[in-house]
């Protein structure tokens, strides 16, 4: 066996299932469940019906570069979005949804024969980053949130000495699990650290489409056309179709930017075997010509959001993010968010999911784990769904005082 896997750490959903294996919740209350961000809403007709029109391309063989269609309606997207102009062919590459894509850039860029490979990650942070860099044979380096910056990663924090050893930075902005954004100040800081170590930047930016102010989120090529850098140096942006279109089960998004780094992707994806469906692609063109829908899924959020955040703002420390579908919600009082969340589960049946399984512990840090004393609450349900799981965190918050 590859000994590179002893090295990864359980998924925080299997943990979150070992740490409740013994809770019986109450009968009499329906389950409830915020802790997996996976989106529930109607997956548009448009998508559907794209789907059903194209089965016959299932007879042949997909290329792992993609339709030229699907690029041309990738580009287009990008163009209207953020006012950014790609060159179809060699910026733009389709993917099997932005999770397999953030592993599989990892193993094209890292070179792990050079002493101290380095992948930087923000903490807390979604679990591929870090098992992508572990199994290229790199280490990891986490950043910590900053509460004081709205919960964004404090990038100053890194010394000259990691960054000197850095490969590969993850960015997730919108961030996972707590919604900030980064703005263009903190992407000049990352694009000058890159020019000077010459470091590959990973921008996830999965959650772009949902977003609760008049401006929409920052992207990492709108940032970098502002800051003229047209070319796209050394930045790879990931974008995904199962939040924006409520489609997480069609496993499609797109990769762009640097276009030396994408020809290099493209070989390795020739030989991993990751080309999308001909079916897939087909309703993917759809989605991405579509803005209606996405709109439409905007303003289920912000009606979930406007109503849930109020009521918890009453019995924790949590305000609306800056975009995405999570609150990063803090227990008052520093209360140990583990024991906080299995009481909620066995008491009110509301599954949440503590914040320490989403992170790493920092020595030295304070907080020793970023996430501690904070839970995640996915508001992915239905509206009422989601009103009623505020109202029981709400009674079991106050029947703890």
């Amino acid at each position: 066996m590859n000994p590179l896997l002893a090295r990864l750490h359980p998924y925080p959903f299997e943990r979150w299932r070992e740490l409740t294996r013994d809770i019986v919740p109450p009968a009499g209350l329906a389950p409830i469940s915020l802790s997996i961000g996976e989106p529930r809403h109607a997956t548009p007709a448009l998508i559907e019906q794209a789907l059903v029109q194209a089965l016959p391309g299932l007879s042949s063989y997909p290329s792992t570069a993609g339709e030229p269609a699907l690029h041309e309606a990738i580009a287009g997207w990008v163009q209207r979005r953020y006012g950014v102009v790609l060159d179809p062919a060699s910026q733009v590459l389709p993917v099997n949804g932005s999770r397999e894509a953030l592993f599989a850039l990892a193993q094209t860029v890292i070179d792990a024969t050079r002493p101290g490979a380095t992948v930087v990650c923000p903490n807390p942070f979604y679990q591929i980053y870090e098992g992508a860099a572990l199994l290229a044979g790199a280490q990891t380096a986490f950043v910590a949130s900053d509460p004081a910056r709205g919960h964004a990663a404090d990038w100053g924090a890194v010394d000259a000495a990691t960054w000197a050893r850095t490969q590969l930075l993850y960015v997730c902005s919108p961030g996972n699990p707590t919604g900030a954004v980064m703005p263009l100040a903190q992407w000049q800081q990352l694009f000058e650290l890159s020019d000077r170590h010459g470091f590959v930047i990973a921008s996830d930016e999965c959650y772009s489409e949902i977003y609760f102010r008049d401006e929409a989120p920052l992207g990492s090529l709108q940032a970098a056309r502002a800051l003229g850098r047209d070319d796209f140096r050394n930045l790879v942006a990931f974008t995904s179709l199962s939040k924006r279109s409520n489609v997480p089960g069609l496993r499609s998004g797109f990769v762009a930017g640097d276009a030396a780094l994408l020809k290099a992707f493209l070989l390795y994806r020739t030989y991993h075997g990751s080309a999308m469906g001909p079916v897939v692609q087909r309703a993917s063109i759809a989605a991405w010509n579509d803005e209606a829908h996405v709109v439409a899924n905007r303003e289920l959020y912000r009606a979930k959001f406007a109503l849930v955040t109020p009521l918890l703002e009453r019995v924790l420390d949590v305000k609306l993010p800056d975009a995405a579908f999570y609150l990063w919600a803090g227990i008052r009082g520093g209360g140990d968010e583990v024991a906080w969340a299995r009481g909620l589960l066995a008491q009110y049946n509301v599954n949440v999911l503590p914040g320490r399984l989403l992170a790493r512990d920092m020595p030295g840090h304070s907080p020793l784990n970023p996430g501690q004393g904070r839970v995640r609450l996915a508001l992915v349900a239905p509206v009422a769904e989601c009103l009623q799981a505020a109202q029981r965190i709400v009674s079991y918050t106050e029947s703890l005082r």
